[in-house]
């Protein structure tokens, strides 16, 4: 599938790293992955008009086994991911946003959390209870290490669909949560999911709770690129586009930022993030 304009992506994602995207009369290229863990029990209703309804998605039996290639690849990476991606500028501006809008000791859930730097650390540090969820096992090596004060668990995100082992009702359930951070993370994520799984997110907050989210502006969908010597695949957005599959997986968009963001190893031209400070519609 081209992407609109002939993009091409050249950069790979989850917490503390984006994506970057070039113009080019070759079409798109790009990457993709994401995942999390639960805790407690909570009460939910029959019917709700924004459910995930993942079991309706038409590659729902493949995702955790398509994904495993994309956790092997971010293991490889490692710690050379922070040092490829530094200057987060605008992930810790919408963390101070989303830091300063909660009430002290409010739970988060991290997804995608990588090395647990900036955004879970930046949380913990604001006086908030984090858990830090990924695919990634040598990810979430690094972010133990970097955040100990936090939690963090392997769990791929199809399993925080209602009925999944970490999502509600599941056998690990990870309860509820006043605030989801999903910084570069769904990017991960053929497009085709992302409705399903904002929608996971959704269900896995109180009435009223954030969520932040951060993606790169780019029209490709789950496209395979070399990054960092790894192979990696990515899906995005234009704004617009975004902006309408976030309402429509059941939040209200109230503040929006963008960043021109260029990686420090990585010989391309900037790529435009952008950031959605939303709330989740009751």
């Amino acid at each position: 599938m081209s992407g609109e304009g002939g993009r091409h992506v050249h950069g790979a994602a989850g917490d503390g790293g984006p994506v970057t995207v070039t113009e080019s009369p070759e079409g798109p290229q790009g990457t993709g992955g994401a995942g999390g863990t639960g805790g407690t029990e909570r009460a939910h209703g029959d019917c709700d008009e924004y459910a995930d309804d993942y079991e309706g998605f038409e590659d729902f039996d493949r995702l955790a086994l398509d994904r495993s290639g994309q956790a092997e690849a971010f293991d490889g990476i490692g710690d050379r991911y922070d040092e490829a991606f530094p200057h987060k500028d605008g992930q810790l501006a919408a963390g101070r946003w989303l830091a300063g809008a909660l009430a002290p000791g409010s739970r988060v859930l991290d997804v995608g959390c990588g090395t647990g730097l900036p955004t879970a650390r930046q949380l913990v540090d604001a006086g908030h209870e984090v858990v830090g969820i990924d695919i990634s096992p040598g990810m979430l090596k690094l972010a133990r290490s970097n955040v100990p004060t936090a939690t963090f668990q392997q769990v791929d995100i199809v399993d925080l669909r209602s009925g999944g082992r970490y999502g509600p009702g599941g056998s690990r359930e990870l309860g509820e949560f006043d605030a989801v951070v999903a910084f570069f993370a769904l990017l991960m994520l053929p497009r085709p999911e992302i409705p399903y799984a904002l929608r996971a997110l959704r269900g896995l907050l109180r009435p009223g709770g954030l969520l932040a989210l951060a993606m790169v502006e780019a029209d490709v969908d789950d496209f395979a690129i070399p990054f960092l010597g790894n192979s990696v695949r990515v899906s995005g957005y234009l704004r617009e586009e975004l902006r309408r599959v976030v309402q429509d997986a059941g939040f209200e968009i109230t503040g929006e930022d963008s960043h021109s963001y260029a990686p420090a190893s990585i010989d391309v031209p900037p790529e435009i993030q952008l950031y959605l400070h939303c709330r989740r519609r009751v």
